[in-house]
C-alpha cells in the first residue's frame, strides 16, 4: 500500500497566476486533466496525511463544485473510475459513498451514480478549498491568491484574546490578496501562534493558497470549527489600495477564528471584501 501511495502524485495549488493553468493528477505515468486551476511542483501524496480515497474525493468534488460535472451528470462506473484514477475499486467505492452521504451524489438503481445539484458548498470540507463570495447569479467563484507580506512579531492584546495566548507571545502574520478574473475582491490578514508552526517558512511565496489543508498536511492541525463575525463598514485607505476602490465606499468584513480538533484556537483572520459584484453566501444543510 505504501508503494502504491508513492505512485500517486498530485500538484498542489500555487500563488502564482502566471504558472500553468491546469492541475493534473498523475498516476502511474498517466495524467488526468482537471478543471483549470493554477499549479505548482509535483509532490508525493505519501508526504502528506491524506489517504487515497480522500485524494479521489477531492478530485471528484472539485469537478462538481467548479461545474465540470453538472447536476444530472451520470458518473462512469466504479470499475471505469478505478481504471481512470489508477486505484482499487474499493477506494473509489469509499470516495463515492462519502460524497453520497455529503449530498453531492445520489445512487440510483438502473442509472448509477448521479450528481445531485444539491452541493453543500459550505460544509467545512469545502470551506478549506473554496472562496465564500459568489457571483451575483449565485455562481461559485474561483479565486487566485497572492501573499503580499509575511513577518513575525508580538501578538496584540486582541490577538492574544482570540488565540488564547499569553501576553507578548510571538505570532506569524501574513497578508493575502484574492482576485477573481484578475480583479481584486478581498484582502485578508492571517495570524497564528509561532509556537505551533516550527520551521515555518520565511519566504512568503512558499505559503500555499489552501492554508487549512497545509496546516493538516504539514503540522497535523485539523481545523474542526470556524467562528465568524460579519459586519459592513466604511472602506479605509488600505481597502482602497488593495481593492482599487474609490472612497467613500463600503466593504464587508469577516472576523474569523478557526479551532483545531481539541477546540483550541489556531488561527485568527480578518477578511475585507468588496461586494459590488459578489455576495457572501452562507448555506446550512
Amino acid at each position: 500500500m505504501k508503494a502504491h501511495r508513492q505512485a500517486l502524485l498530485y500538484k498542489l495549488y500555487s500563488n502564482d497566476a502566471n504558472r500553468a493553468a491546469k492541475c493534473q493528477l498523475q498516476i502511474r505515468g498517466k495524467s488526468l486533466e482537471k478543471t483549470p486551476i493554477s499549479s505548482a511542483d509535483i509532490v508525493r501524496a505519501s508526504d502528506f496525511s491524506l489517504p487515497l480515497y480522500e485524494v479521489v474525493k477531492r478530485q471528484i468534488s472539485e469537478a462538481i463544485m467548479l461545474g465540470k460535472w453538472e447536476a444530472g451528470t451520470v458518473l462512469p462506473s466504479e470499475i471505469a473510475l478505478s481504471q481512470q484514477f489508477g486505484v482499487a475499486v474499493g477506494t473509489i467505492r469509499r470516495a463515492l459513498m462519502d460524497l453520497t452521504n455529503e449530498g453531492l451524489l445520489s445512487r440510483r438503481r438502473k442509472t448509477g451514480t448521479v450528481v445531485t445539484g444539491r452541493t453543500p458548498q459550505h460544509s467545512l470540507r469545502f470551506f478549506f478549498q473554496y472562496f465564500r463570495l459568489h457571483g451575483l447569479d449565485g455562481s461559485l467563484q474561483h479565486s487566485m491568491t497572492k501573499v503580499t507580506s509575511l513577518h513575525r512579531g508580538t501578538a496584540t492584546e486582541g490577538e492574544c484574546t482570540k488565540l488564547q495566548l499569553e501576553a507578548n507571545s510571538s505570532v506569524v502574520r501574513f497578508h493575502r490578496l484574492r482576485s477573481v478574473d484578475g480583479k481584486p475582491i478581498m484582502h485578508e490578514t492571517l495570524v497564528l501562534a509561532e509556537a505551533r508552526l516550527p520551521d515555518f517558512t520565511e519566504d512568503k511565496d512558499e505559503i500555499p493558497p489552501l492554508f487549512y489543508l497545509y496546516l493538516l498536511d504539514r503540522y497535523g492541525i485539523r481545523i474542526s470549527a470556524v467562528r465568524e463575525q460579519i459586519a459592513a463598514v466604511l472602506a479605509d485607505e488600505d481597502d482602497a489600495k488593495w481593492l482599487k476602490l474609490p472612497l467613500p465606499a463600503a466593504v464587508l468584513t469577516i472576523e474569523e477564528v478557526a479551532y483545531d480538533q481539541s477546540a483550541v484556537p489556531v488561527l485568527a483572520s480578518t477578511h475585507r471584501a468588496t461586494t459590488n459584484n459578489h455576495r457572501y453566501v452562507h448555506e446550512i444543510q
